[in-house]
């Protein structure tokens, strides 16, 4: 046959490049960095620096048409490339600009270029795919009464769009979300231009100023109402809440800029460009830390079942992560303690200055059925991994009352003055970065002027819980059953 397009000679020849490149590999196997909880999370040889995410969104039971853009820098030779990446169908994938093959092997996408991308070198990944709302009820697209939010957290982030889906990889986002008319589209981040209308359709574009894990991305599609505030120094402060419910939940949205200033008079300034809660009609069983957009199911809000101290309690939680868990987020998932202790704490301290329940009895409670919750969930800085499908599972007592218990012994033990320099120092010297136990043992110790690992160490890692330090009298009777897990925040 006579090839007479010289577009299609060049097509088969990058065809035919392809296939001799694949058929000299060995056949291409999920991989991951060996998290210890998540062995198959995350993927070597590159870092990611910036995902560019666009989804074409029609209704909440359709998949949505998206393209995923991940600009990144490869850390060795790299012959092939995995991604994390499933419950979605792949119609085309890029790399550097030129066609790549690709096969889903697990959950990995597994991506050969045409040419091996060299040690250092530049990396532009193009991904044409759908992203499916259905079918999951564990992470990633949740449904709402009226379209969808995100709910990534911990390993749920890859099934709506490819990435490397672990929090020590953190990256630059920008969204473009297009939706019909009279639907509203929000993303973590500030908006990047206007609205833009095209036919029956609004494109709505946002970017973060700040490195992100995937874990703690967010978009939201429904009928919304956006409510603009500000708050402590300007910040710019955005809640997007159903719009029939948008004068109800006023109160609520109207309490945020006091919680900001009360978390930066223990921790210092905020961490990020904006700060506000999406309020969705769904039902999760949990609220999550999403970055600058922290996500709520609204029956929270209801009025029905939780007093209103307990309510500002968990919003607090949930701002508190911002600085825990979101600007200085955890190199591993075992590092999680960190994330968890740390915002429960606050929520904690929140709710002793209202005068409804008082820190010290919080935690002796706590002291009390911690080594049940050490039984049943692990020791907070190993804790056990979830049973298969059931990866919220991890979020266990220990890893949230459990390791707020650390924090309490800590401060028993060094004052409340060496405390309150350690959570500055932290926050600070490891914002919009990765940190793990180690690093935090490090620190305390260096800021209480003495090696705290003997004292920390038991704490983090035993089987059972140490002796309080000033509270003799407290103790960790056996119990018949481990405590529920309650809600997960």
């Amino acid at each position: 046959m006579q090839l007479s397009s010289p577009r299609l000679r060049a097509a088969l020849l990058a065809a035919a490049s392809l296939t001799l490149v694949a058929a000299v590999l060995p056949p291409p196997k999920p991989l991951g960095i060996g998290d210890r909880l998540f062995p198959e999370l995350g993927n070597p040889g590159y870092d990611v620096l910036s995902y560019d995410l666009s989804f074409s969104y029609k209704d909440n039971r359709t998949p949505l048409d998206a393209v995923t853009v991940i600009d990144a820098r490869a850390l060795e030779p790299l012959e092939r490339i995995n991604l994390d990446f499933t419950h979605g169908k792949v119609a085309s994938a890029e790399v550097n600009g030129e066609p790549a093959r690709f096969e889903s092997v697990g959950e990995d996408l597994v991506l050969t270029p045409r040419r091996a991308v060299a040690d250092g070198g530049a990396l532009r990944i193009t991904v044409r795919h759908t992203s499916d709302p259905r079918g999951r009820g564990d992470g990633g697209w949740v449904p709402t009464e009226d379209g969808l939010a995100m709910a990534n957290q911990a390993d749920a982030a890859h099934r709506v769009f490819p990435c490397n889906d672990h929090p020590a990889d953190k990256a630059l986002f920008t969204f473009r979300i297009s939706a019909p008319a009279g639907l509203t589209a929000v993303a973590n981040g500030l908006p990047s231009g206007p609205a833009r209308r095209t036919g029956d359709s609004t494109t709505w574009t946002y970017r973060t100023r700040h490195p992100m894990a995937t874990e703690l991305a967010q978009v939201s599609v429904g009928r919304s109402a956006v409510v603009h505030g500000t708050g402590p120094h300007g910040l710019p402060l955005r809640d997007v809440v159903p719009a029939a419910d948008r004068q109800r939940l006023d109160p609520w949205l109207k309490k945020t800029a006091g919680h900001i200033a009360w978390m930066e008079e223990r921790v210092g300034r905020y961490p990020f460009e904006n700060y506000g809660i999406l309020i969705a009609r769904a039902t999760t069983g949990f609220e999550l830390e999403t970055q600058t957009l922290s996500l709520f199911e609204s029956s929270l809000f209801s009025g029905e079942g939780y007093p209103e101290w307990y309510v500002e309690a968990v919003m607090v939680h949930e701002l508190a992560h911002q600085w825990f868990g979101d600007s200085v987020s955890p190199r591993t998932w075992s590092d999680l303690w960190l994330n968890e202790g740390h915002a429960t704490w606050y929520e904690a301290l929140y709710a002793d200055g209202l005068g409804k329940y008082s820190l010290e009895r919080r935690m002796r409670e706590a002291y009390q059925r911690s080594d049940q919750w050490r039984a049943a969930g692990g020791p907070p800085a190993a804790p056990k991994a979830a049973a298969p499908g059931e990866k919220i599972g991890l979020f266990r007592p220990v890893v949230y009352d459990g390791s707020a218990l650390i924090l309490y012994a800590l401060r028993q033990e060094i004052g409340a003055a060496a405390f309150d320099r350690i959570e500055r120092r932290w926050v600070e010297q490891y914002r919009d970065g990765i940190a793990g136990t180690a690093d935090f043992v490090r620190l305390a110790s260096q800021e209480a002027g003495r090696d705290l690992e003997p004292f920390l160490q038991p704490w983090l890692y035993g089987a059972k819980t140490p002796p309080m330090p000033g509270h003799p009298e407290w103790s960790t009777p056996a119990a018949d059953k481990a405590a529920p897990a309650g809600k997960r925040v």
